[in-house]
């Protein structure tokens, strides 16, 4: 959704790198190309103006004239302005004294309340409450069914007495889960109401009323990220008849202009709670507007990655498998690989897993062209084999080969590449369990390499002699100098001179991505 954006500020900071100080006609330049980008990103007008304000203030204050390296002083006040213009510090939810704790979901229908329910049910669930989906939108069709099939996906409890389609008072069904949620002990009630097409009196009046019978202790406004202006028109209509106290985004993983997403929590002065970026029950979290500022910047999200792989990965497994790994590589197995292939999935998305990465961004059509269906093609092969082929793959001939691509359904070329990519690919792992490094990318972050590689550049180049004669020294001294340049690259490792749109995944990381 904020692909658009993202590009445009990268483009914005590219211009203002390398200048040793910037002049006030920099800063306006500057502050021009960001105003344009927010427009055509869909930003309300009102939170548009305060954030080139604050841009500019601080721009041109000593905290940027006084800098050693002022490109970077200037984004590091877009990435907190940006986080300003999100809301802040992350809103948490607020708890009862006394369970239940009441959560009522408002807003129009198509935004997604119902499946929006069994996310924030199933997200509580996981964090230890005993949540129960309450049916009082009793006005769509199939609104109660609906709610039903969401919560028993999700694992939480639901409350429907009435059918719904037109029958039943929601306000009486809201005002005996109450009760009913005390009786079987649910610490949590969520409250899903009816929604129209429009804001219109009937639908403000019914949610007052719900609002009013069971005194929720969050209001939360779910919001379609995907519609545009209108939705800070809707978002105010809601906080003036009913009232809300934060805001959950659906639909963030569209490819419409995020500008609504942004503007909200300024133009309401309510924050953002929680972001739904797909369409299954766990692409839900908590919005944290520090880490999305950071994407839409480029820089990554190194932190929401490293929470996924803590809710994915167990502890004991990932020691087992690092000590395997360090004793060699033939102590990985295609079991292992298996098993490892698998809990990444868990996580997620591929390309979103990678797109989290700092830096990424300036790859993101490779990551993009991504083909997800290979890792259940590679599964496929692998759950083909026989225990001793998955144990020691090199006791796979021909024969084998056909039997496994049959039962499979791939080619033979299929399996044999399957088998030369795991040899590749068990080889980089144990170099990286090693401090080694990802081959082809020196000095990526958190990959190890670099420095172990450098010292040992070092130690050779150690007592070598130079030419007596000047012009053949000096020579020398340039190809060393250019052989230096290429070897640092850039953050990704990228060969001096070449740009980040020309750069391609190293021929090892291809093989292990599939």
């Amino acid at each position: 959704m904020f692909d658009t954006l993202s590009d445009r500020l990268a483009a914005t900071f590219k211009n203002l790198r390398g200048k040793g100080r910037l002049s006030e006609a920099d800063i306006d330049a500057t502050a021009r190309e960001i105003r344009i980008a927010l427009l055509e990103a869909d930003v309300a007008l009102p939170a548009v103006r305060s954030f080139i304000k604050q841009v500019k203030e601080r721009a041109l204050g000593a905290e940027v004239s006084q800098a050693l390296n002022p490109a970077q002083q200037v984004i590091k006040i877009v990435n907190e302005e940006l986080i300003g213009i999100l809301g802040g510090e992350t809103r948490r939810l607020r708890f009862a004294k006394t369970a239940p704790t009441v959560i009522m979901l408002a807003g129009l229908q198509g935004a997604g309340k119902t499946t929006l329910a069994g996310k924030l049910g199933r997200w509580l669930k996981a964090q230890g409450h005993s949540p129960l989906l309450v049916a009082c939108d009793l006005q769509r069709p199939n609104a109660v069914n609906q709610l039903s099939v969401v919560a028993e996906r999700a694992g939480v409890g639901v409350y429907a007495p009435q059918p719904g389609n037109g029958v039943g008072d929601p306000v009486q069904v809201a005002k005996d889960s109450i009760e009913f949620a005390r009786t079987k002990q649910y610490d949590i009630v969520i409250v899903d109401t009816a929604g129209r097409l429009g804001i219109d009196a009937e639908m403000m009046q019914q949610a007052a009323d719900i609002r009013d019978a069971v005194s929720p202790d969050e209001i939360l406004f779910v919001l379609d990220a995907m519609i545009g202006q209108d939705a800070v028109n809707t978002a105010e209509a809601f906080r003036d008849g009913v009232g809300f106290d934060g805001v959950v985004l659906s639909k963030l993983d569209g490819d419409a202009r995020g500008g609504a997403a942004l503007s909200v929590a300024h133009v309401t002065g309510k924050q953002i709670m929680f972001a739904s970026n797909g369409e299954k029950l766990d692409d839900f979290d908590a919005f944290h507007p520090d880490r999305m500022a950071s994407r839409i910047l480029g820089m990554g999200d190194m932190l929401s990655l490293i929470e996924k792989a803590e809710q994915t990965f167990s502890q004991d497994e990932a020691e087992k498998m690092a000590a395997k790994l360090a004793k060699g590589p033939k102590e990985f197995t295609l079991d292992d690989f298996l098993s490892q292939m698998e809990q990444v999935r868990k996580m997620g998305s591929i390309s979103k897993l990678l797109g989290m990465l700092p830096g990424m961004g300036q790859i993101k059509d490779q990551i993009n062209n991504l083909d997800e269906r290979d890792v259940d093609r590679t599964a496929a092969i692998i759950k083909s084999m026989t225990p001793a082929e998955r144990q020691d793959p090199t006791i796979i001939n021909g024969s084998r080969r056909a039997r496994i691509a049959k039962g499979s359904g791939v080619d033979v070329s299929a399996v044999k590449n399957l088998v030369e990519r795991f040899f590749d690919a068990r080889k980089m792992m144990s170099r990286m369990a090693q401090g080694g490094g990802m081959p082809g990318m020196p000095g990526l972050p958190g990959m190890g390499g670099g420095a172990g590689r450098k010292k040992k550049q070092q130690k050779q180049a150690k007592g070598k002699r130079q030419s007596g004669n000047p012009m053949k020294r000096k020579a020398e001294e340039q190809a060393a100098a250019a052989r230096r340049e290429q070897q640092a690259g850039g953050a990704l490792g990228l060969p001096a001179g070449q740009d980040a749109k020309d750069f391609e995944l190293p021929d090892e990381f291809k093989k292990f991505m599939g």
